[in-house]
């Protein structure tokens, strides 16, 4: 399992699920997240999200593929 960590940029309290999953490149593409995560592909804090723009804060982690993202502040 791989671990990556995203920081929040100032000012911004949460950033969507599947807006970081994008950006971290976990998935190739916006399509392919909402895909993966309607699929219930996708944990948020141990539990299998479904929600494509679930709010991501500080102390959330998301896992998808045997990556781990842990948003920081």
């Amino acid at each position: 399992m791989t671990e990556h960590k995203f920081k929040l940029t100032d000012g911004k309290e949460y950033i969507a699920l599947d807006k970081l999953l994008k950006l971290m490149r976990v998935v190739g593409s916006g399509g392919e997240a909402h895909a993966v995560i309607q699929e219930g592909m996708v944990m948020v804090n141990a539990v299998v999200e479904t929600q494509k723009r679930k709010k991501m804060r500080p102390g959330d982690k998301a896992e998808f593929n045997g990556q781990v993202i842990s948003i920081e502040a």
